[in-house]
């Protein structure tokens, strides 16, 4: 579903990039999205890109990119979810391949500071969902060796791991899902908490010998929504040298469409309740700015229609609801953030830990 502008639309985000705030030590910072992705609307989905959406990356500064190249959103209790990880993989690899000057992989510390250095955009490869594992605990090797250092546990839905958010048992992690945990350790890959049930997370993050993410969140305390975090769980994650990054979807609020005050508001709880060494962001978006020409908007309202349908969103809300914060809808979005927060007084130490810092330390710590 990705693919480029036309040429009047480029015009306008360029222009949007330059009017947009800038913070002075945003080039000099390791910047890294905890969940996101690359390309624009209606493209191939197969790891090519347009000359446009590659420029998207180029300009975006980011300095690196977790990826979710396992499926999710339905139940897979058989190999295709295996099959098209491999699949999705190999697509990555390509990528990289295919643009030298723009990607490159990251499998440890090292290779963040040196995409960073050279001005690339790491490509951090990753799991939202256990599946292509499934009951195989040998598979992580297969996966450690693919180059994949993270891996989320659950989806919204109940695997054979645990429960996600959208389940109501609340059921924790299973019996598998210890021994998968301890798997995950044993290669040094990154345990995520994301998308979890509240006592899958707490039981994830307390069942992890390393530091556990909860990579795309919200802080429940400000809205009470599954996918947000109650702050009994970032205490926890904290106390253990974990991060959890705050998401750029409507889970921010459970009534109008978030703004970028929302995401300060969840980033300045976050601090509050578990210190600024242990927030990020994870915007679960593309890297691209989305372009909301009429075509757009009528695709958008219908796709809120069957979220609202499925539970993942409130009825009642608006039709006209994003899955991106219209105020940061740029390629340059964490510089924005950044910018805004230090009007607010955080300072330019605070604001590097917050936009990819904290989870270069705590990656760092994992993979070595």
């Amino acid at each position: 579903m990705l693919a480029a502008l036309s040429s009047q639309a480029a015009v306008s985000a360029e222009k949007q990039t330059k009017d947009a705030p800038k913070w002075r030590p945003y080039s000099d910072t390791i910047a890294i999205d905890a969940m996101g992705g690359f390309g624009r609307m209606g493209g191939t989905g197969d790891g090519t890109y347009t000359d446009l959406e590659l420029a998207d990356v180029r300009a975006s500064g980011l300095t690196a990119v977790r990826l979710s190249l396992a499926p999710e959103g339905a139940f897979w209790f058989n190999d295709a979810a295996y099959q098209t990880t491999l699949r999705r993989i190999s697509e990555t690899d390509r990528s990289v391949l295919s643009y030298p000057d723009v990607f490159t992989r990251v499998l440890n510390g090292a290779d963040l500071a040196r995409a960073h250095r050279e001005r690339k955009v790491g490509l951090i490869y990753g799991f939202q969902e256990t599946s292509p594992i499934g009951e195989d605990v040998d598979r992580i090797e297969i996966f450690h060796q693919a180059g994949v250092r993270l891996i989320q546990l659950t989806h919204n839905r109940r695997n054979l791991v645990g429960d996600g958010s959208m389940e109501p048992s609340n059921a924790g992690i299973s019996n598998l899902g210890h021994k998968i945990i301890e798997g995950l350790n044993a290669k040094r890959i990154v345990v995520d908490l994301a998308h979890g049930g509240r006592r899958t997370m707490n039981e994830g993050i307390a069942a992890s010998k390393s530091p556990a993410i909860i990579s795309h969140t919200g802080c429940a305390a400000l809205s009470d929504h599954p996918r947000c975090a109650p702050d009994d769980t970032l205490r926890l994650m904290a106390e253990r040298g974990g991060v959890a990054g705050i998401i750029f979807w409507p889970y921010l609020r459970k009534d109008t469409q978030p703004m970028a005050i929302d995401v300060i508001r969840h980033i300045e709880h976050a601090i509050n309740v578990c210190g600024e060494d242990h927030v990020g962001i994870g915007t679960d978006g593309t890297v691209s700015a989305y372009d909301r020409t009429p075509q757009f908007e009528t695709e958008n309202r219908a796709m809120i229609k069957d979220m609202v349908e499925q539970g993942i969103f409130e009825a009642g809300r608006p039709q006209d609801l994003y899955v991106f914060i219209p105020d940061l809808n740029d390629v340059r979005r964490f510089e924005i953030l950044g910018a805004m927060l230090a009007a607010r007084g955080h300072s330019d130490t605070r604001i590097a830990k917050i936009l990819g810092g904290n989870f270069a330390r705590v990656m760092s710590e994992v993979w070595g």
